[in-house]
C-alpha cells in the first residue's frame, strides 16, 4: 500500500519526502523494523520511539511519522502529525484492511466482570453456530485456537493485525475486553465496535489515571465510537454513562427498572439461578459460576447477544457450563477444604469474592492476597480492611511488588487490618503463605488465593519467576501427602 494511501482522511500538520512510496509493514518498536516499512514515533513514559529514528532507518524504514520536531534523514518520509498513538491505529486500520468492519464487534471495559463476560459471550455465541475471536487478559483465541496475550488490550498495530487474522479465518463475531489505558492511549482508536459493554466503575489503576473522573473519562471513550452501548445501572457510572454517550443505550440491572433485568436470583454453593427477562425474550438461566457478580456478567452477555438477535435456547447452553481460568476458578484437593484461585486485586473485587464464599462457605474463609507493588498504595489499606472484615483468617503476603520492597507494601495492608481486629498473619514469600494455608487448614474451610488468577508469573525488582498458583497448590499438596505417609 502506497504512503499516501494510508494516509488518506488522517490529519497531517507537515509532510516531507515521497507520500508515493510503497510501504510494506508498520512497526512501533525499532527493534522489529523489517525494509519498507513505515516506522511511528511514540513517545511513552519511559522510551521516546523519536530517540530510535537512526536505528529504525538503518533497519530499512522508509517513512517515519513523528510528533515533534526531528532531523530529517536522506530519502526518507517524514510526517508529522498532533498524535502519533493515534496515528498508529489510523494508518494500522487502512493498511489491514479495516477488518473490525468484517464482523461483529463487541467491546467490554469496566473495572470488573471483563473477562468472564467476554468468555460467556464467546460460549453464547458459539453455541448459536459462530466461529469467534476473543481478545483479553487471560488469552486470545480464534475459535478454539489459543493465542499469547501479552496485556489486556493489545498496541493498535497488532491489534488490527489480530482482527485481520481473526476475518481471514471466518470469524462472525469477536468481543474484547477493552481497557482503559487502552481507550487513553488509543490502542482502541479506528474500530468499528457494534456493541460497547460498561460493567462498572471502581477503585483501580489510579496510578494512572490519577482520578476518579480521567478513569471514567477513558472509559466512555467507547460509547462515543459504538453503534450501540449496554449498561449496568446498578453503577452510580453506568446511569451517568446513559447521558454522556454518544450511542444508543440498553440497560441491565438487578436493583433497578432496566432492558434487560434478573429476577427470581437463586444463590447455591456453586451456581446462580435467575430469570431473565428482556425485550426479546424471558428464560430461566442457569451460570456454573456462584455469586452475585456472576448474575451482572451474565446480563451483560445477555444484553449483548440479544442485541445481535441470539435466541434464548443458545444462551441458556452458553451460560449453563461456563469456565474462565483464574476467576473464581476451584483447584482439586483431594482433602477436606477447598481453594479457590481468583484474580480479585482490588477493593470491590476482593470484597465480591470473599462476601460470595462467605454466604456458602461450611466452614472458615482463609483469605491469602498481596497488593502489587508500583501501583495504586491507597487501596492497600482498604484491601487489608476488607479482608479482616469477611475473612474469619487472613495471609497477607506479595503479589508482583516490583520494584518495591514486599515488606513495605504488606505494612501498608496491615495499616487497614489492623483497624478491624481480624486474625491475621504476614508471610513475605507468597508460595510460604499458601504452604501456610494448606497445612493449616481444618475441615470444610475454603481457601481463597486472590490476587493472581491467571498469571503465571511473579514479577520482583530485579527478574521475573515462573510462578503457577495451580502448580504451587498442587505441589505443596503432593509433598504434605508424601510427609503423611511416612
Amino acid at each position: 500500500m502506497l504512503l499516501k494511501e494510508l494516509l488518506s482522511g488522517l490529519e497531517v500538520l507537515d509532510c516531507k519526502g515521497d507520500t508515493g512510496i510503497e510501504i510494506r509493514g508498520i512497526d512501533y518498536d525499532s527493534r522489529k523494523v523489517r525494509a519498507g516499512a513505515v516506522f511511528v514515533c511514540i513517545e511513552g513514559t519511559k522510551v521516546d520511539g523519536h530517540d530510535f529514528i537512526p536505528s529504525a532507518i538503518q533497519s530499512g524504514a522508509v517513512a517515519l511519522i513523528v510528533q515533534k520536531p526531528v532531523k530529517t534523514p536522506e530519502g526518507v518520509a517524514v510526517v508529522t502529525v498532533e498524535n502519533t498513538r493515534y496515528a498508529l491505529a489510523f494508518i494500522s486500520d487502512a493498511f489491514f484492511g479495516h477488518p473490525s468492519r468484517k464482523f461483529n464487534l463487541i467491546g467490554v471495559t469496566g473495572t470488573k466482570g471483563k473477562t468472564t463476560t467476554t468468555f460467556m459471550i464467546k460460549s453464547v455465541l458459539e453455541h448459536s453456530g459462530q466461529k469467534v475471536g476473543l481478545i483479553g487478559t487471560v488469552a486470545n483465541f480464534i475459535g478454539s485456537r489459543e493465542l499469547h496475550a501479552e496485556r489486556t488490550t493489545p498496541e493498535s498495530c497488532d491489534l488490527q493485525s489480530l482482527f485481520a487474522d481473526m476475518a481471514e479465518s471466518g470469524a462472525g463475531s469477536v468481543v474484547m475486553e477493552v481497557s482503559s489505558h487502552a481507550l487513553d492511549l488509543h490502542r482502541v482508536s479506528c474500530s468499528c465496535y457494534d456493541i460497547g459493554i460498561f460493567t462498572n466503575l471502581s477503585r483501580d489503576h489510579l496510578d494512572y489515571h490519577r482520578t476518579f473522573e480521567n478513569y471514567f473519562d477513558a472509559k466512555l471513550k467507547l460509547f462515543k465510537m459504538c453503534k450501540n452501548g449496554l449498561a449496568n445501572i446498578d453503577s452510580e457510572y453506568g446511569r451517568k454513562l446513559l447521558d454522556m454517550a454518544a450511542c444508543p443505550m440498553h440497560t441491565y440491572s438487578i436493583e433497578r427498572d432496566a432492558d434487560i433485568r434478573a429476577v427470581d436470583i437463586k444463590k447455591l454453593p456453586d451456581s446462580v439461578e435467575f430469570k431473565a427477562v428482556t425485550p426479546w425474550w424471558e428464560s430461566d438461566i442457569k451460570v456454573n459460576v456462584p455469586g452475585t457478580f456472576s448474575v451482572y456478567n451474565a446480563l451483560a452477555a445477555i444484553g449483548a447477544c440479544g442485541l445481535l438477535g441470539v435466541p434464548a435456547e443458545y444462551v441458556r447452553a452458553g451460560l449453563s457450563n461456563i469456565s474462565v481460568p483464574g476467576r473464581a476458578e476451584v483447584v482439586n484437593t483431594g482433602r477436606d477444604f477447598t481453594i479457590i484461585i481468583d484474580y480479585a486485586h482490588s477493593p470491590d473485587s476482593l470484597e465480591n469474592i470473599l462476601r460470595t464464599v462467605k454466604d456458602y462457605a461450611p466452614g472458615r474463609v482463609v483469605s491469602v492476597f498481596g497488593c502489587g507493588g508500583d501501583r495504586d498504595r491507597t487501596k492497600r489499606p482498604i484491601m487489608g480492611e476488607i479482608s479482616g472484615k469477611i475473612a474469619h483468617f487472613t495471609i497477607i503476603t506479595s503479589d508482583n511488588p516490583r520494584t518495591e520492597e514486599p515488606s513495605a507494601i504488606i505494612s501498608d495492608i496491615e495499616a487497614g487490618m489492623k483497624r478491624t481486629g481480624g486474625r491475621y498473619i504476614t508471610i513475605v514469600e507468597r508460595r510460604e503463605a499458601i504452604r501456610y494455608a494448606i497445612e493449616n487448614a481444618q475441615p470444610k474451610d475454603i481457601i481463597v488465593l486472590a490476587g493472581k488468577g491467571h498469571e503465571t508469573y511473579q514479577i520482583f525488582k530485579d527478574r521475573t519467576i515462573h510462578f503457577d498458583e495451580r502448580e504451587v497448590v498442587r505441589e505443596i499438596l503432593d509433598e504434605s501427602g508424601r510427609q503423611g505417609r511416612k
